[in-house]
């Protein structure tokens, strides 16, 4: 039962990317084809995240407290709902407010899940069973990798329709994975009645054991921004860092198309990011044995930066191809040292919420990235956009380098004291 859970659990993140390739990744091609501009686009893009961060803790808090409706419950209502807003997208083939609307809420929805799929994770654990959240997360990375290696070049052929009807099919098996999950977590807390022998009875019918949970303590963000400084320094130079990341997920067909590409060199360079990540989140474990999180992170930012600046300087699409080798050492590295990080500094009272301002600040540099780039793209085309992220980026990775250096892990204080 639990290589099923697993291999299920890894499918929900392998569907849930490939569904994210078309509707955030391919959004450009897209609205583009129907007639939007590259502010709108952007702005689009921006409304989407704003709508999605408000929307997030209303569906976790659902998730948490209704009896009626379980976690995985609520992800099936989401999905569903996407699916029913991707019928319109085939349906509305010019731009107009109602098509607008429908993307700006398809954005949100699908956003808003990724917190919870990653909730999911402890949620099957309390079935008994571990769930090995790297090897899974990288299955998300490998769909996405090979459905962007195709996607691109399908558009090109036969037009952006191709787009909603992949993205259906997509969500459609995610729903399908979402319910073989949920039947076979039922099965699995029926099997390993050990991890329910206290607690309460979630709407799930599995409950996890009373000594396995830990209370958070209960303080407010300012409290917590107050009592970690130099933790929301570090996370204004994350802010830089991933603006660039943003710019790379958001208008990499503009970028491409800029030094002679079009939307399949796009397809396959996403396809390469994505691919490039799953080999550093596979050995992270390793890796971390021998560098600390801090170095690993300072190594990621500086590749970050690295990465964006070859794209700027690119005359070609080969220099654009040649510009991703860096997400080896970025996003690949970067993510789970991240994650690490909280984890190793932070309080356990304190570290949900240090993971949730990462969270926060990543949505925030996408929000800002896809307003101004897409103002720039227009005003004064993808080189400037470049130029710009450039700075941003090298600015942040500054700011972090400097500052993460600095801060001290609490739990080591607490031991040594």
């Amino acid at each position: 039962m639990k290589k099923i859970l697993n291999a299920e659990y890894g499918g929900i993140h392998a569907t849930y990317w490939m569904a994210y390739a078309v509707i955030t990744s391919f959004a450009s091609a897209f609205l583009l084809d129907r007639g939007y501009s590259n502010s709108e686009i952007g702005l689009i893009l921006a409304v989407g995240s704003v709508v999605a961060v408000f929307m997030q803790p209303f569906m976790a808090d659902i998730a948490d407290r209704s009896k009626r409706i379980s976690l995985i419950g609520v992800t099936q209502i989401v999905t569903a709902l996407i699916a029913v807003l991707m019928i319109f997208c085939f349906i509305m083939q010019k731009a107009s407010i109602a098509l607008s609307v429908v993307f700006v809420m398809m954005i949100a929805w699908h956003t808003a899940l990724q917190p919870l799929f990653n909730s999911l994770a402890f949620k099957l654990e309390e079935s008994g069973y571990t769930i090995n959240f790297g090897v899974t997360r990288a299955m998300g990375s490998l769909a996405y990798s090979i459905l962007c290696s195709f996607l691109g070049t399908l558009a090109e052929k036969y037009g952006t329709q191709v787009l909603p009807i992949t993205g259906e099919l997509v969500l459609v098996m995610l729903f399908i994975t979402l319910c073989l999950v949920s039947v076979h977590f039922k099965k699995a807390c029926a099997e390993n009645k050990g991890s329910q022998l206290r607690g309460a009875e979630s709407a799930d019918g599995c409950t996890a054991p009373e000594e396995a949970v830990i209370p958070e303590e209960d303080i407010n963000l300012l409290q917590f921004i107050k009592r970690n400084k130099l933790f929301l320094v570090v996370n204004v130079g994350v802010a830089g860092i991933f603006f660039s990341n943003a710019i790379f997920n958001s208008f990499m067909l503009q970028i491409v198309e800029n030094v002679g590409g079009n939307g399949e060199d796009m397809g396959r360079i996403l396809s390469i990011m994505a691919f490039l990540e799953i080999p550093p989140m596979f050995l992270f474990a390793k890796v971390n044995k021998k560098f600390s999180c801090k170095t690993l992170l300072q190594f990621g930012a500086v590749c970050f930066t690295l990465k964006i600046l070859f794209a700027y300087l690119a005359k070609s699409v080969a220099m654009v191809y040649f510009a991703q080798l860096f997400q080896l050492g970025a996003f690949g590295i970067f993510l789970p040292a991240m994650v690490s990080f909280i984890d190793e500094i932070m309080d356990k009272g304190e570290a949900v919420k240090g993971q949730a301002l990462y969270t926060i600040v990543t949505t925030v540099a996408s929000i800002f990235s896809s307003l101004v780039g897409g103002m720039i793209l227009d005003i004064r085309g993808a080189a400037v956009m470049l130029l710009v992220s450039t700075v941003i980026t090298a600015v942040g990775a500054l700011i972090f380098i400097c500052v993460i250096g600095k801060v001290k892990s609490k739990k080591t204080t607490a031991q040594a004291a």
